[in-house]
């Protein structure tokens, strides 16, 4: 099972989403653009949260040193990035894809973090309720079903807002894989707890 989550802005949750998914099914994890935070990138922070010792951590197919959009930090590094560069890795495991920001978030001048996502990915959407979020929410739903992708689910991250949620839910019929709570920190054993919650509704989008 390939598994891209993606998310409905930045900083919503995506990677404290892919830590728990992939702990959840021991997944190998890869995350194709990588823009800033080199020292400390999503990969990295992958590796220190999770627990078991099967998930291989592939290499990202674009480091950009600028923590700015792709197309930009590309652009600044003198680079142009090509999507038939950016080749899914081969791995007899489930693999988890992470994208960057949201789904229309642009690599170049014509693709953009959608266009990376396969037709037999599982597409798991991270929303997390800030003002404008419900109608975030539905726009990426909305996005990638009229690519003719499926959207597997959806996982809440922050406070709860049951309002919100149950609209997004209502509207959209998306599965809800389930909620991340406003936690002090995330460590490998929060993330442990979280995967175990998770891991029966994982494993049903299969």
């Amino acid at each position: 099972m390939k598994i891209f989550v993606t998310g409905i802005s930045t900083d919503v949750g995506k990677t404290v989403t892919s830590a728990i998914v992939v702990e959840a099914l021991e997944a190998d994890y890869w995350k194709p653009v990588q823009a800033g935070d080199l020292d400390n990138s999503d990969s990295h922070k992958i590796k220190s949260k999770i627990s078991n010792t099967k998930t291989h951590i592939f290499e990202n197919s674009y480091k950009l040193n600028t923590p700015a959009s792709p197309h930009l930090a590309a652009e600044i590094d003198g680079i142009r990035i090509d999507l038939n560069k950016i080749e899914e890795p081969k791995t007899n495991n489930h693999l988890v894809i992470e994208g960057a920001g949201g789904i229309f978030v642009p690599l170049n001048e014509t693709d953009s973090i959608i266009d990376l996502i396969q037709p037999d990915y599982k597409v798991i959407v991270v929303s997390r309720h800030y003002l404008g979020s419900i109608n975030h929410t539905l726009l990426t739903i909305e996005a990638i079903r009229n690519r003719g992708l499926e959207v597997a689910g959806i996982i809440f991250s922050g406070s709860e807002n049951k309002s919100t949620e149950d609209l997004i839910l209502n509207k959209t019929k998306v599965k809800c894989i389930g909620r991340i709570d406003e936690e002090p920190y995330f460590d490998q054993n929060v993330i442990r707890e979280y995967a175990d919650l998770f891991r029966e509704n994982l494993l049903q989008l299969e």
